[in-house]
Parts: C-alpha cells; sequence; structure tokens
C-alpha cells in the first residue's frame, strides 16, 4: 500500500510570514485551488498509477483539514456518484497531527524570534519541544495509523492509499518516527542521514512525499524461535508492517500551469460563500420533480 503524506495548501499566515502552529489560519483563495488541484490529480491516478484513497487522517486546524476534505471531495466525485458517501474515504480529524506550538511566538513576523533569542533580557521561548512533538508523533502511529493498517489485506496487490494531511515540521517529525519504526536496509538520504534527528524533507504548500509501506503476514516460522507452546495462535498470526520507503519528497506535479490571481485576490482568505470562476461556467444541476412531500 501507499503513504501519502501532504502539508496543507496556502494559508493566510503563509502569505503574511507569520508563525502559525496552533493558530488555526485559515486557507487563502489560491490555497483552495491548490487543494482542488491536488484532489484532481490523485482522483485522476486511482486507477493507474495507484489505488483508491481509502482513509485521510489530518490535523483539526482548519489548513489541514479543508485540504483533507478537498482530497475526499475529488475521491467521491470520481467515482461518478456525489450522492454515494460511502464512496468517499472517511476523514478523521486528530489533534496529534497540528503543527508545532511556537507558544509566545505565534503569530509573529518570521526572522523576530531569532532576533529576540540574540536578545539577553528576553524570557526562555516556551514553544513545543522536538520531544513532545514525536511524543504526539507516536501516539498517531500507535492508536490510529497502525490499528487501520493492520487491518488491511497483507497481499502484495494491495492497492490502498492512506493520506495524511498535516503542517511542515509536524510531518517531518512523523517521516523520523516512521523511519525509525520501520527501517529500511539501503536507507533515503536527502541531505544528512536517516536515523538521524535532523533528518528532514521540504514541503511546499500542498507538496506530497509518496511512501510505501507493507502488511505481510506473520507466522511461526519467519518469528524468533519460541515455545510454540506458549504462542497464542491468535497473536502468531497477526500482520506486521513491512519497511518505510520513500519514494519521492515534496512532489507538486498537480501545481503545474496554476498561477495565483493578481491584485490580492489570490492571498485573501477563502470564503466559501463566493462564486469562483469554475461555478460560472459549471453545467447547471437538473431540477427534481417534486413529489408533493415537504
Amino acid at each position: 500500500m501507499r503513504l501519502l503524506l501532504i502539508r496543507h495548501g496556502e494559508s493566510v499566515d503563509n502569505v503574511a510570514g507569520l508563525y502559525a502552529g496552533s493558530r488555526d489560519s485559515p486557507l487563502t483563495n489560491h490555497g483552495v485551488l491548490q487543494a482542488k488541484r491536488l484532489g484532481a490529480h490523485l482522483a485522476a491516478r486511482r486507477h493507474t498509477t495507484f489505488g483508491p484513497v481509502t482513509r485521510i487522517f489530518t490535523s483539526n486546524l482548519q489548513r489541514a483539514y479543508r485540504t483533507a476534505e478537498a482530497i475526499a471531495d475529488a475521491q467521491q466525485q470520481q467515482h461518478n456518484n456525489e450522492d454515494d458517501e460511502s464512496c468517499r474515504p472517511h476523514v478523521e480529524r486528530l489533534t496529534e497531527l497540528r503543527e508545532k506550538d511556537f507558544g509566545s511566538d505565534e503569530g509573529k513576523k518570521y526572522g523576530t524570534r531569532a532576533t529576540e533569542k540574540r536578545d539577553p533580557g528576553t524570557s526562555p521561548s516556551d514553544a513545543e519541544t522536538r520531544e513532545s512533538m514525536r511524543a504526539r508523533v507516536d501516539r498517531f502511529l500507535t492508536a490510529h495509523l497502525e490499528p487501520y493498517l493492520l487491518e488491511l489485506s497483507p497481499l502484495p496487490a494491495n492497492t490502498d492509499v492512506i493520506v495524511i494531511v498535516a503542517h511542515g515540521i509536524i510531518l517531518n517529525s512523523l517521516v523520523r518516527a516512521l523511519l525509525a519504526r520501520y527501517p529500511t536496509q539501503s536507507g533515503y538520504q536527502v541531505g544528512s542521514p536517516m536515523g538521524s534527528s535532523d533528518f528532514s524533507v521540504a514541503w511546499s504548500n500542498t507538496g506530497v512525499l509518496q511512501a510505501q509501506l507493507r502488511v505481510v503476514p506473520a507466522t511461526i516460522s519467519s518469528a524468533p524461535k519460541v515455545d510454540v507452546s506458549s504462542v497464542d495462535a491468535s497473536t502468531n498470526k497477526r500482520p506486521r508492517l513491512g519497511p518505510f520507503v520513500i519514494e519521492s519528497t515534496n512532489n507538486v506535479d498537480h501545481l503545474q500551469g496554476l498561477k495565483k490571481t493578481r491584485g490580492g485576490i489570490g492571498s485573501s482568505k477563502f470564503d466559501s460563500r463566493q462564486k469562483t470562476m469554475d461555478t460560472f461556467f459549471a453545467p447547471t444541476a437538473k431540477k427534481r420533480k417534486h413529489d408533493g412531500s415537504n
């Protein structure tokens, strides 16, 4: 199966150049277009490059979960049944996937934190630590991702796609946690050795990291030698997860040709009440016949 780790679309605070971790900054108009482009891109490849998206885990901050909803909507539309919710992957909002909390630095301009730290009169930063973020992503893996994955088919033909939509810093923490839990033989390097606490990848808005993580059946023959009579049969048959293999990082092919609307409109907060150009040119829905009921 494949895991797609995705950063949210462009937010208002991204454009303003503000530290926005726990701040619930909304998507811009351009960010919504990015999310829709991504959703259509993934939906169009559900029968070619990889299978359908079956589950989406997302941060509960709106810039992330609205990006996730756009992906889910596109999957349902691609199924040609917009009225059937069973065709739409479930979107689960989680606090564990929120961005790093910058503490009292939330909402400050980029660069001001570094300036303040050089001032001996300032107090220590109250921002969330790397250890705290690692604890959060470990909880996510143990309580949410792993239980779901282990319910899936262990067959090699499994084409399920699981999407995780979050934020740049917490996504890098998640990648490091996945590499630590499910190491590969050959390793994977982007600027620094895998396993290093400094290992990280770039994350553009709606950038996609694509990886494989196999579910393999566990058997007595493949397990360490133990007293078989003392092994619970149900435990012995439980599948396990294989290596986490990164295939590509920060893929933004879906954004090719997308230009931000000028005049500040693209950078403005998205308002769902406003009509887009696509809305004006979309085919008019057929009116349903009234059957006399209210």
